[in-house]
């Protein structure tokens, strides 16, 4: 099987069609806001227990945060789970939603601004319930599934390009604390599963 450009079909072979992935993440993290950035990793810090949330893809992301999160020492669960506690004042709940209207994660802000926490949102709609719900947010203007004209352009499915982005804004928050860290987090760090 050739992995060259196709010429007379159009289709593009694999380093392209990562080029292409690569290129839209690189024009949509220009926007990104370094106040908000550095505006959750100081709720990171000071809070008491940190508190996850989102649904689908965005779901699995953000579990990937939680994980590293672990990794650095935080005290942090991803709603839902059998073993997550009460949230109380304190506490930090961080939740992703590309249109800002997730019914789930709205009634999870709910829940946490009635129990006192501190509310972040990292979303792809501004003009939302969750945005309008949470105390601080930042604004990944990738495609949703609200496929709202003034979205960016994008050659992937609806939804991929904000989800990528968030994995990388949030990727970019890990390094961040991870450099600022004194603790031992190599791949033979005692917070690494041993069962798997």
């Amino acid at each position: 099987m050739s992995n060259t450009n196709d010429t007379k079909t159009g289709k593009l072979n694999i380093q392209e069609l990562i080029g292409t992935i690569l290129e839209e993440n690189r024009c949509l993290a220009q926007s990104f806001s370094d106040e908000a950035f550095e505006d959750l990793i100081q709720k990171i810090n000071s809070a008491g227990s940190i508190f996850c949330f989102a649904q689908g893809r965005s779901g699995f992301i953000l579990r990937c945060f939680c994980m590293r999160l672990m990794h650095l020492g935080y005290q942090v669960y991803f709603c839902g789970e059998t073993i997550t506690p009460a949230i109380v004042r304190g506490d930090l709940l961080i939740v992703l939603s590309g249109s800002g209207e997730t019914p789930a994660t709205l009634a999870a802000v709910s829940s946490a601004k009635e129990h006192h926490a501190v509310t972040y949102g990292i979303l792809g709609n501004l003009e939302s319930s969750i945005a309008a719900l949470v105390d601080m947010s930042i604004h990944l203007p990738g495609t949703t599934k609200l496929c709202r004209d003034h979205e960016p352009h994008s050659s992937q499915m609806v939804g991929s390009l904000f989800e990528q982005a968030a994995f990388l804004f949030l990727e970019a928050v890990i390094l961040k604390l991870y450099q600022e860290s004194d603790k031992d987090v190599g791949p033979l760090s005692s917070r690494h599963a041993v069962i798997e």
